[in-house]
């Protein structure tokens, strides 16, 4: 523990980096920037080369689960910036000469070693066959989903656009995984999803819910995990 100024000691709290607010900036956008400064997560992403910190959700979800593999297929759906595309990338084994790991989203992202980029939304209709074509006629092996809808502030209405989003994330994954694939979805505590639900469990052997570590505890997101798809 560092020693104050005085000769004392400082505690973890006084360690702790400050943001005043400034002029036109409101106080949420101070207290957010003060806690992604404070936030080990964010450093470690910073360090590591990391595209963001949501790449250690899917890290810690990957030691729970066992989710990915040397030599599997791996579709991120709103992969922007492409923190999972990147934690995919490096367990599986994509190249550019046998890519496996396709990040697909409407946004523009800075490449990516062995991973296939596609600028689209995945809502469209023919996203499913462009994605595919793209693993080289083969089906994924793991469907990602870290989207979360724009925010209205209105908790009923903004709970019913993600889910509606997840609901959109699972057609696509029950068009474009091959048989025993995975699919993993961000959702958000409260209100129902019992259709979503029923959804996965009618087309998946095992359905179950998540929080990782890195997930941060004020948060209300979640994660589904689907596994042993049933095929179409």
């Amino acid at each position: 523990m560092a020693k104050a100024p005085g000769g004392g000691r400082q505690s973890e709290k006084d360690l702790k980096v400050r943001v005043k607010t400034s002029k036109g900036r409101k106080i949420g956008s101070t207290l957010w920037l003060q806690r992604q400064l404070n936030d080990p997560y964010v450093a470690r992403a910073r360090n590591e080369g990391m595209r963001s910190r949501a790449a250690y959700k899917l890290t810690e979800l990957d030691e729970r689960f066992g989710l990915l593999r040397k030599g599997m297929r791996v579709v991120d759906l709103g992969a922007a910036p492409g923190g999972w595309s990147q934690v995919a990338a490096g367990i599986v084994g994509t190249t550019a000469e046998n890519p496996l790991v396709v990040g697909i989203d409407y946004l523009d992202m800075d490449p990516i070693p062995g991973v296939i980029l596609l600028k689209k939304d995945f809502t469209e209709d023919d996203a499913p066959d462009m994605l595919i074509e793209a693993m080289g006629g083969h089906k994924a092996d793991l469907v990602l989903s870290d989207m979360a809808a724009p925010t209205t502030g209105h908790r009923a209405t903004d709970h019913l656009r993600i889910i509606h989003l997840v609901e959109l994330a699972a057609d696509f994954a029950i068009q474009v995984l091959a048989p025993g694939g995975t699919f993993i979805a961000k959702v958000f505590q409260g209100g129902t999803e019992h259709e979503l639900l029923a959804m996965l469990k009618k087309n998946f052997a095992t359905t179950q819910h998540a929080k990782p570590p890195a997930s941060r505890q004020g948060s209300a997101e979640t994660y589904l995990v689907a596994r042993g798809f049933r095929g179409t």
